[in-house]
């Protein structure tokens, strides 16, 4: 039983311990979406060193996401019992040595099955993280520091394509993928010298009725519910749009490179500012606001997307980007507020809506770019987020 001093010590914005938490979460962050996207610009590659065709290289990357999304609810109900700082470290070891082992393969297959078993160990990660942020700090600071996290991921998934990219030009794709398994292992370095330990987890017994219990009261929570949605909708229109803006510029009337759409992730730098900043506006103008405002600026960036300028193109891309890494903070932290008990297995609700409407919006999507060209597309992810707008409005 910690002393009443401690069970309310809770993380504040100003304090020593919370920028040293704020950083660790930050580099935990950043490490588990540089390994998990550092593939992306690597699949022509690896097409070519092992004679597979592009579809079938696309699997380096399906697969760690379709396991870590698999995982995450496995993982978060551990979580429950084991704790989290030391499964959160253990995760990203374990992630790291699996990165670097991927170095050394020969054969296609073993890649494929290192990568998936990669996804597998980062699913202890992020759900924790969240849990973490919902149950160490005040609910004031609460917005900040997931902002900060979410930050995090955004430079990780922008540094991890651009890094693994000019990494490959020197040495070839081992080099990419050993190198950002080295940035990993620095990133765990500092988050276990940094992370304070969990002062307010209390760990209950391995009990699958006391799981499955748990997962009924959180999709029985209507704000919950509505949370899951915005996941869903909000990433999977995110994801959409950035697997077929190359197709859209790549052909007429723009007909740019792929080392200039490559570029274009630079926009994920304006995530990075757009989370901590919406983060630090809830406690002014409250989550609903912020959200909506999320969502209204990443109908715009659709409404811009839809046009035939490249000016106004890559301006709406960047407000886009903006929108939904200020919409998926604020989303995020709102729901260690009412997660009631359980945090982990609710951030792992979350997370599993949130890579799902990647995979089924991010295919659906491709059909109607198939079969309906570029503007019915934007119609159909305006719509989505007039839907999130709306839903918004009922927290």
């Amino acid at each position: 039983m910690l002393p009443d001093s401690l069970a309310h010590d809770h993380l504040k914005r100003g304090t020593a311990a919370y920028r040293r938490a704020t950083l660790a979460l930050f580099c935990a962050g950043f490490a588990t979406f540089a390994m998990l996207y550092c593939v992306q610009p690597l699949l022509p590659l690896l097409a070519s060193q092992f004679s597979v065709s592009a579809a079938v290289s696309s699997l380096a990357l399906s697969l760690t996401t379709l396991t870590l999304a698999l995982s995450l609810l496995i993982s978060g109900s551990l979580a429950e019992s084991w704790g989290r700082k030391p499964v959160m470290a253990l995760a990203l070891a374990l992630a790291c040595l699996l990165g670097l082992a991927c170095v050394a393969v020969e054969s296609w297959t073993l890649l494929l099955v290192l990568r998936a078993l990669l996804g597998l160990a980062l699913s202890g990660l992020p759900a924790l993280a969240m849990a973490y942020v919902g149950e160490e700090f005040d609910p004031e600071s609460l917005p900040a520091a997931m902002g900060l996290y979410i930050g995090g991921t955004a430079l990780g998934g922008l540094l991890g394509r651009l890094l693994s990219g000019l990494l490959s030009d020197i040495g070839g794709w081992p080099l990419a993928l050993g190198g950002i398994a080295g940035l990993g292992l620095l990133a765990l370095g500092l988050f276990i010298w940094l992370l304070p330990a969990s002062r307010h987890f209390k760990p209950q017994p391995l009990s699958l009725r006391a799981l499955l219990d748990n997962f009924a009261r959180h999709l029985g929570n209507p704000i919950l519910r509505n949370l899951f949605l915005q996941a869903f909708l909000l990433m999977g229109g995110f994801v959409a749009l950035f697997n077929y803006i190359g197709f859209r510029l790549a052909g007429a009337p723009f007909g740019l490179s792929s080392t200039v759409i490559g570029l274009l992730f630079i926009v994920y730098l304006a995530g990075i500012f757009s989370a901590g900043w919406a983060g630090r506006l809830v406690p002014r103008l409250g989550a609903k606001t912020v959200l909506q405002c999320g969502v209204g600026l990443m109908l715009l960036g659709v409404g811009l997307c839809a046009t035939p300028w490249l000016v106004a193109i890559i301006v709406g891309l960047a407000l886009f980007t903006l929108g939904f890494f200020a919409a998926h903070a604020v989303a995020s932290g709102q729901v260690g507020v009412h997660a009631k008990g359980a945090k982990a297995q609710a951030s792992a609700l979350y997370l599993c809506a949130y890579y799902l409407g990647s995979s089924v919006v991010g295919y659906a999507a491709g059909y109607v770019w198939e079969h309906a060209g570029w503007l019915p597309l934007m119609a159909v992810l305006a719509a989505l987020f007039v839907l999130a707008a709306w839903r918004a409005g009922r927290l």
